[in-house]
């Protein structure tokens, strides 16, 4: 599976269900689910504005009320943002 360089961090719920293949989230159309954690779901999906695949993370629906969470999830993002190599993704 080819997967060229680009990340996003979306401040969107995540649903207990997760998301389907093929489903829109924002102008992102979901391919497949890459990954879940603690922190939310990771999916890859098509960037449908820009015409690459990219990894959407998307938090749980619960941490939309915790101020803490949506901070460390910017947080998390800033800082991978900083990161500049060829074998890591950007944000």
């Amino acid at each position: 599976m080819e997967f060229k360089p680009g990340a996003v961090a979306a401040n969107k719920s995540s649903s207990s269900g997760g998301i389907t293949s093929g489903e829109i989230v924002s102008h992102y159309r979901i391919i497949s689910q890459l990954g879940s954690g603690g922190m939310g779901e990771v999916y890859l999906a098509q960037d449908m504005v820009l015409s690459r695949r990219v990894a959407l993370r998307l938090l749980p629906e619960e941490f939309n009320t915790q101020p803490d969470r949506l901070a460390r999830f910017q947080q998390e993002a800033r800082a991978a943002s900083a990161l500049n190599h060829p074998n890591i993704l950007t944000i």
